[in-house]
């Protein structure tokens, strides 16, 4: 049984960063890819970024590409999201998921694993 817990969340003004950490328990991390997913009310929940399970490749949404940095560090079986340049439009809540495959999944259903999710807000 997998638990992912997020924390790094809450309120900062616009153009401000936050970092964003998920840790895992329960399974090998190293064997998992990772994804970062968010939804905000009203919306659908919605692709944000994907580690493979090296760390060695990453992939973005066009939305938060060049600003936001997935990261990992499987000695701590953690997975970050470092989030720049904070928009208003990036306020939703964050979950991390986990996905045996490592291929590039941006479809939330094709995660096995989700954490509680944490709010970011970001103030104009």
């Amino acid at each position: 049984q997998w638990q992912l817990v997020e924390s790094g969340g809450g309120l900062v003004q616009a153009g401000g960063s936050l970092r964003l950490s998920c840790a895992a328990s329960g399974r090998t991390f190293s064997s998992y890819a990772m994804g970062w997913f968010r939804q905000a009310p009203g919306k659908e929940r919605e692709f944000v970024a994907h580690i493979t399970w090296s760390g060695r490749s990453t992939y973005y949404a066009d939305s938060v590409k060049g600003r936001f940095i997935i990261s990992r560090d499987n000695a701590k079986s953690t997975v970050y999201l470092q989030m720049n340049s904070l928009k208003p439009e990036d306020t939703a809540v964050y979950y991390c998921a986990a996905r045996r495959n490592n291929v590039l999944a941006k479809a939330w259903n094709e995660y096995d694993y989700w954490g509680q999710g944490t709010q970011v807000t970001v103030s104009s």
